[in-house]
């Protein structure tokens, strides 16, 4: 097997196999036996699980940075200086998102588990590298959200970006089911494209909603 084959195989076996098990439950052995490759190729193209880790987020998110850091310029370029509308920011970062995951619409519902497993399992190496490598893109974005949300607090605004996260990370990460259970209980069917044309005016409504005091 050429050596880019093989550090293929073996990001496609890891990305599954994180998805479906978890990082801490999924071994290098069943890495390196489900890709077909011995332990050896591992250490010598990733070093280590948690540099396998990390590579298999790289694989989605540096294409994706890209494309979303040229999309914010040109918003900037386009408001010149009118506050932003949270809707277009939105659809904008979801569309982004879509065409990183263009070539297998499956790839998109595997990170978007992968990112919930990101925060719900103790890996402060993966955070640590997420914010190093592709940090500036996201403050980038959410300078946008702040300035479209003046009306929020700065608690209130992160606790809705998280929520929004969870919403976003649920429906994506299980398109396929809902999808089907659409179609079967309404009849009609939906493609990820339109899951997610649904899903930005109920992250819009949810992040602008007007504070309730306590």
């Amino acid at each position: 097997m050429a050596q880019k084959d093989t550090v293929k195989s073996i990001l496609n076996a890891a990305e599954e196999l994180f998805s479906e098990r978890g990082f801490a439950e999924t071994s290098l052995r069943n890495i390196t036996t489900k890709a077909g490759v011995n332990l050896a190729a591992v250490n010598y193209h990733f070093g280590s699980k948690k540099a396998l880790i990390q590579a298999v987020f790289a694989r989605f998110l540096t294409p994706f940075c890209e494309d979303l850091e040229r999309e914010l310029d040109a918003v900037q370029a386009r408001l010149d200086g009118k506050v932003p509308e949270l809707p277009g920011i939105l659809m904008l970062l979801s569309q982004t998102a879509l065409r990183a995951g263009h070539d297998s619409p499956r790839r998109l519902g595997i990170f978007m588990r992968l990112l919930g497993l990101a925060y719900t399992q103790g890996q402060g190496h993966l955070r640590r590298f997420l914010q190093k490598e592709y940090g500036p893109v996201f403050k980038a974005f959410m300078r946008l959200v702040t300035a479209a949300t003046p009306e929020l607090s700065d608690e209130d605004r992160f606790w809705r970006i998280h929520f929004m996260l969870g919403a976003t990370v649920f429906t994506l990460s299980g398109a396929d089911s809902l999808t089907a259970m659409a179609e079967h209980d309404l009849g009609k069917g939906s493609d990820i494209a339109q899951v997610v044309d649904k899903l930005i005016p109920f992250l819009a409504s949810g992040l602008n909603a007007p504070h309730q005091a306590g």
